[in-house]
């Protein structure tokens, strides 16, 4: 299944942000440095047929002499996003990269995957708990004339006020949250209500197909999206559960692999540049892009990425989108000096190495501007495997814990209740689950403030947010050994960011 899991970023960072927009070139048309020379003739023989970014100015004509040289070096074009001067290709030269990036007008290329393409990740933590039909019946059995039939399960609604906040303001119809991950089941009832296929599309590969139903998932399996976009807008509906902001619309741009379930960066890339051009106004990222935790700036390939997928948001960004991004279940300190991959590349055989964090990025959590979004349980702490750092979270919200934090609710299940594909119900948690949360109280902000600008509604949710503070002791496990270690204040700290979010703040 996709890599639904780990991320970092460094938007708080002011210096480190500043000192990569540099380097990189993150404002599309601002040059780094590249060799003058054309490309040389191909004369490597054939190799496996990979999947490239190669990233440029937006200007026309450097835009066609570079597809003049990905053309001689051996690539052929999938896609160009002008706009963001973003070529995807495709190439079976061995030496596409190399050659390419010794082209004129080429600002940084790299490969996007270490295996040949075929004819994730996300970020959820184990196994699909489904609700069987005996135990929806008992939680029916506790439901409220007010309450949806499955809410008295939905612990995570209450601990954020949302339940009273939909008798206030649900959300508008105008506020639309794009689910970016494997795709959602329009058709289960709690999600029908709210869905605008409109605004969804099936970027994998890099180019958007709008064709009716080309959102969904490829199975049952792939559960993950449909399960995001319940949390979001579940309708209040009479049916099942209740999403955060039941009265916003929310489209599905589905972007896993259909082979192995990974997010790859051109598909990505497609899907930020499609929600920007069709009037989303918020995107939920519960993935990081394989096939690297974190792409290392002095990897030529790595780099690419990041700048690409940079590229995109940021277009997105300037046109009005708020992008929220889960923080991985790693239980990583990504204000630490070093942490351990020994997952990448996750496309073949993964190579154990240790990576500095203020270096090497989780794309796109670690991207500037984007919300990152912790976990928490029941109890208001941080879930047991949930990735933090100081400067690096922005905010926190329910994600789960089955371990330490068990509700007191018909099913005693710590995790997230939320819609699953042919019209079922299941318990997930992971930093996948806390995003969606956030992202929820972002269009209910959204639709409070309909003319705020990403960075205006990245101010209120921070100042919506209740930080609890760091914990005296967090050892969880009772083996007298910290677990993790929670550094700041009450204002902002590396569990919680700024705080937990509140619905009910959020629409007051």
């Amino acid at each position: 299944m996709a890599h639904l899991r780990s991320r970092r970023r460094l938007a708080l960072a002011v210096p480190v942000v500043l000192s990569l927009t540099a380097s990189l070139g993150f404002i599309p048309g601002v040059a780094t440095a590249a060799a003058p020379q054309s490309a040389p003739a191909v004369t490597a023989a054939e190799g496996p047929n990979l999947a490239y970014v190669v990233n440029t100015k937006t200007d026309r004509r450097t835009i066609e002499s570079v597809k003049k040289a990905i053309a001689k070096a051996g690539g052929t074009v999938v896609t160009t996003y002008a706009k963001i001067g973003v070529i995807v290709v495709h190439s079976a030269n061995p030496e596409f990269g190399p050659q390419i990036r010794t082209a004129r007008g080429v600002q940084s290329a790299g490969a996007t995957r270490t295996t040949p393409l075929t004819a994730a990740g996300t970020t959820d933590e184990g196994a699909a708990d489904y609700l069987s039909a005996a135990e929806a019946a008992k939680v029916k059995a506790a439901a409220t004339p007010e309450s949806e039939p499955l809410e008295a399960d939905q612990w995570d609604l209450r601990a954020i006020g949302a339940d009273k906040a939909a008798k206030i303001n649900p959300g508008s119809k105008k506020v639309t949250v794009a689910v970016i991950d494997t795709g959602v089941d329009d058709t289960h009832p709690d999600l029908a209500p709210n869905f605008s296929a409109k605004q969804s599309a099936n970027c994998v590969g890099g180019v958007a197909d709008t064709s009716e139903g080309a959102w969904r998932p490829y199975t049952a399996e792939d559960y993950h999206g449909t399960h995001v976009a319940g949390e979001i807008a579940a309708a209040r509906n009479g049916i099942g559960v209740a999403g955060v902001a039941p009265g916003v619309k929310v489209s599905g741009i589905k972007v896993s692999d259909p082979d192995n379930g990974l997010f790859y960066p051109e598909s990505v890339v497609c899907a930020f540049v499609f929600a920007a051009d069709h009037g989303v106004e918020i995107t939920n990222n519960s993935y990081y892009v394989d096939p690297w935790l974190y792409n290392c700036m002095n990897d030529p390939d790595q780099k690419a990425i990041v700048d690409a997928v940079n590229r995109a948001q940021q277009y997105a960004t300037k046109k009005g989108t708020l992008h929220l991004a889960s923080a991985g279940n790693s239980n990583h300190d990504l204000d630490s000096d070093a942490i351990v991959d020994d997952t990448s590349p996750d496309d073949s055989t993964p190579v154990s190495r240790t990576i500095d964090p203020h270096e090497c990025f989780d794309v796109p959590t670690q991207l500037p501007g984007i919300v990152t979004v912790s976990a928490t349980g029941v109890q208001n702490l941080k879930s047991y495997y949930s990735t933090y750092g100081k400067g690096v979270i922005d905010i926190a919200a329910p994600g789960g814990d089955r371990l330490y934090q068990i509700p007191d609710t018909p099913s005693k299940n710590g995790r997230i209740l939320s819609t699953m594909p042919n019209n079922q119900y299941g318990f997930l948690q992971g930093t996948s689950m806390a995003s969606p949360h956030a992202a929820g109280v972002a269009a209910l902000l959204k639709s409070e403030h309909p003319w705020a600008s990403p960075a205006q509604l990245q101010a209120l949710l921070k100042a919506q947010a209740d930080n609890p503070g760091c914990p005296d002791s967090y050892d969880q496990d009772g083996n007298g050994t910290q677990d993790a270690n929670c550094e700041g204040g009450k204002r902002v700290n590396g569990f919680y960011g700024f705080g937990i979010v509140n619905a009910l703040k959020a629409v007051k």
